[in-house]
């Protein structure tokens, strides 16, 4: 499905703006997460806020079950975050003695760039559940920016004004790109771990959604409705209709309050109709396609929707000097910076792009 990969889409903004790099350091490529919460004050659940460098999620998670001497099960996180950044994120710690080991211990400096430590920390009432986040901010460093700075930053315009495709970026797709490859021989029967089913079911439904967004894309309709179509609320999983477009949907569409949507695949009749669901059933009707659709089916999964446009919010940016730009923004979760900075351009990353 190699027209799904994110290498192969099209773009919605034109011609590339600029070339440049990505992460030719960990500091050129920072992410905050941004809480979906407060803490409860109480609990038996150690909520830390840390900042690592250089190291993967589960690193984190090994250590700090190491050093609270509890089973990695209780420890929780929100989600994963890159190992070649510097990021920021909450994790959890079940304490059911409300007594906390010295939290100097959990600052680590492995040498070579490998950096942990604790900014914040409070008691709550819960372990911390994935996607327990309202988003993540990021501050990205574009070096050997090659083009026209006018022409850059007006691109920069369009993408605040108008948002961009909402592509699942390359991190789903496996470090070798391959996982849908995979899925399709998991599919056929060839045995895989638990943890890796997981990975490879999310990448075979994340491709047949790239296709249907490229698709739309290439129409001109990513960000505008068909007849038929069922439209994903903002800042939430939830979905309604098809109904007739009209005035007063068409001011929500306007202020982003509203989002065409495509399908992440599974059992179930499709939502849509009309025009929206022959698009989506002619591109996803060849043999590769219906063989991930069935695996899908399969598996258990059930139909849901997932908005098509996504609109970075407090974008700005500055140029650090003539040839680094550096570019601030914040997602809500389940998006990536990646589909950001490819409709600036050619940008290519010093180190990989996978959320480890």
């Amino acid at each position: 499905m190699s027209d799904a990969t994110p290498d192969a889409l099209p773009t919605a903004h034109g011609a590339p703006a600029l070339a440049a790099t990505i992460r030719a350091t960990a500091e050129d490529f920072r992410v905050e997460e941004l809480p979906g919460f407060e803490p409860s004050g109480s609990g038996e659940h150690l909520l830390l806020t840390i900042e690592k460098r250089g190291m993967n999620t589960a690193f984190v998670a090994k250590r700090l079950a190491q050093w609270a001497g509890i089973p990695e099960l209780g420890i929780g996180y929100a989600g994963l975050k890159d190992r070649h950044a510097v990021t920021c994120q909450r994790f959890s710690v079940h304490l059911p003695k409300k007594v906390a080991p010295e939290l100097a211990a959990i600052d680590y400096d492995g040498g070579q760039g490998e950096r942990l430590r604790v900014l914040e920390h409070s008691w709550h009432s819960r372990k911390l559940p994935r996607g327990a986040l309202a988003g993540n901010r990021f501050v990205l460093v574009l070096r050997d920016v090659v083009g026209d700075r006018d022409g850059i930053e007006r691109r920069l315009r369009d993408i605040a004004a108008a948002g961009v495709p909402n592509y699942f970026g390359e991190q789903r797709f496996g470090r070798a790109g391959d996982n849908v490859a995979q899925a399709l021989a998991m599919f056929a029967g060839r045995r895989v771990r638990r943890e890796e089913r997981s990975a490879l079911l999310s990448a075979a439904r994340s491709a047949l959604f790239n296709r249907v967004l490229a698709e739309r894309v290439r129409r001109g309709c990513w960000s505008t409705p068909l007849d038929g179509e069922v439209w994903a609320l903002a800042g939430s999983r939830s979905v309604f209709g098809p109904q007739p477009f009209d005035d007063a949907l068409a001011q929500r569409l306007a202020g982003f309050d509203i989002h065409p949507s495509g399908p992440l695949w599974g059992r179930g009749e499709l939502r849509t109709t009309g025009a929206a669901a022959q698009l989506e059933c002619d591109v996803l009707g060849d043999a590769e396609a219906l063989a991930l659709r069935a695996g899908l089916e399969r598996a258990g999964l059930e139909q849901e929707r997932r908005a098509l446009r996504l609109r970075p919010e407090q974008l700005a940016w500055r140029w650090v000097d003539d040839a680094a730009l550096e570019v601030s923004f914040e997602l809500p979760p389940g998006t990536y910076a990646t589909t950001v900075l490819a409709e600036l351009g050619d940008v290519r990353a010093g180190r990989p792009l996978t959320a480890t």
